[in-house]
Formats: structure tokens, sequence, C-alpha cells
């Protein structure tokens, strides 16, 4: 049985993602900021040690294996340009320690776990299309964190492909679990979709059926994919 650590799995896509899994069979390990049930594992990754923690707990939880790794917990908050030096600053570096730092810790972890035992594996990382055509003017260091994990994710595709290690990589555009209108009002409201040609955001379980596909069915000679999820709105 494969099983499979996500990170972030307590709401939307993390959530998604967790119940494709556990659908078709696998183990799945969750992730979340503070607990939320029992088979959670709870890893607040603005500390620097957390994903460690997080690790060594997965492995224990596991029996001693972990056969894939999804990185998808994530911060998306503003950070406006006129803010203060040291709040810009503090939500940069929390930004990235959170999307980027933690996500590069575990995969660190989850490469050395695999080498060191002959083990084939896979991660899968979900960015954003931020991370392609960078994103709002408060939220620098949101498009700078997901520019980063793709270049984290095609590092270790092409560095560790011929010991069995795949890496894929997902690009969502704005996505959520109904059209609501908060939601919509927050991010620009009816211009948003106009920037949409598929006319609607994605919903959580349309990028939990691609990070399902990379973890458990894609071919190996996929492996430093990335594939896009944005109804058109960024096409390279």
């Amino acid at each position: 049985m494969t099983t499979i650590l996500v990170t972030g799995s307590s709401r939307g896509i993390g959530a998604a993602i967790a119940a494709g899994l556990a659908a078709r069979g696998a183990t799945v390990i969750g992730h979340a900021t503070r607990a939320v049930d029992a088979g959670t594992i709870a890893a607040d990754f603005a500390e620097p040690a957390a994903p460690h923690m997080l690790w060594a707990e997965a492995l224990e939880r596991s029996g001693g294996q972990v056969d894939v790794l999804i990185n998808n917990a994530g911060l998306f908050e503003a950070s406006p340009l006129d803010a203060s030096d040291i709040a810009w600053l503090d939500r940069w570096e929390d930004t990235l320690r959170i999307n980027l730092t933690s996500a590069a810790q575990l995969s660190r972890y989850a490469v050395r776990h695999w080498r060191e035992r002959g083990l084939a594996g896979r991660i899968v990382h979900v960015a954003s299309r931020a991370g392609h055509r960078g994103d709002s003017p408060e939220h620098w260091h949101y498009a700078a964190a997901k520019g980063g994990m793709l270049a984290l994710h095609k590092t270790i595709a092409r560095a560790y492909a011929a010991e069995g290690i795949l890496s894929f990589a997902i690009t969502p555009g704005f996505t959520d679990t109904a059209m609501a209108g908060d939601y919509l009002a927050s991010r620009g409201g009816a211009g948003l979709l106009q920037d949409i040609p598929l006319g609607r955001v994605a919903t959580p379980e349309e990028i939990a059926q691609i990070a399902v596909f990379c973890a458990l069915d894609a071919p190996a000679s996929m492996t430093g994919a990335t594939i896009d999820a944005n109804g058109a709105s960024y096409v390279r």
C-alpha cells in the first residue's frame, strides 16, 4: 500500500487531494498548522524545526516508509508596498518559509530517505500560476515563493530521475470550492472572471485529480513536468 504525506490537508485543495488518494486506497498522512483530528499531524511551518518534526512523525506513523510527498501547504496574504519595512519583510519571510523553505526541507528529507534505502519515490509540488506570470503588487512574496518551488521541482527531477525519484508540479490559477461572492470580490470581482477564458475558477477537486494522477499514475517519463490548471488564463 502506498503511503503519502500531504501537507496542508485540512481544507481546500489539500483536503480534496487527501480524499482522492484515500479513495484510491492509499494510506494518507495529513498535516495542518494546528491539530484537527487524530489522523493529522500538527506542525506550524513558520517554525524552522516544524518540517523535521513532521517528517519524523510521519515516518513513525507509517512504520518507517513514506512513498510520496505532496507539498501543498501555503500562505496567501497581502503585503502592501507601502507597509512599514518591518511589516513588509516579516510577511516576505513568513511566506517564503511556509510556501518554499518548508517544501524544500521536506523534499530533502524525502529524497534522502529514498536514496538511503534504494527506494523509488515521488514528490508532487502544488505551486501556482503566479510562479510563471507573477501576481498582484501586494503579492511579490507569493509569486517569488511559487517561482522558487518550480525551480526546486525541476532541479529534483533532473538530479534523481535515474534513481527512480520523480518530481511533478501543478500550477493552479484561482481555485475555490464555490463561486462565492466574497471570494470573487476580494480578488477583483467580475474582472477576475474576464481574465479566465473558461469563465470560472477551478475547484479543489479538479486540482486534486491532477495531484492524484501525479502521485499514483503518471508515467516515469513525465518527471519534471509542470501541469497548468488555470482555465487558459495563462497559456505557455
